[in-house]
């Protein structure tokens, strides 16, 4: 992931945040809030519960983000 990507989706955490928590609702505001907001920890977080690719995951949110 590009650095400007990470900057954007970070600057934009509660926008995003809301966003994720509607594509992935199986997440819990507990499990988000220990990610804060950073691109890695929720890409991570995201794929240990859902068992999908980090590619996928990031092209999900990507996508959110346009």
């Amino acid at each position: 992931m590009d650095d400007d990507t990470r900057m954007r989706f970070e600057g934009r955490w509660q926008e995003m945040r809301g966003r994720i928590k509607e594509a992935w609702g199986d997440l819990t505001d507990d499990e988000l809030e220990k990610t804060e907001g950073k691109w890695d920890q929720v890409v991570g977080a995201v794929k240990r519960k859902t068992g999908e690719s980090v590619d996928a995951v990031e092209s999900r949110i990507r996508g959110m983000m346009d």
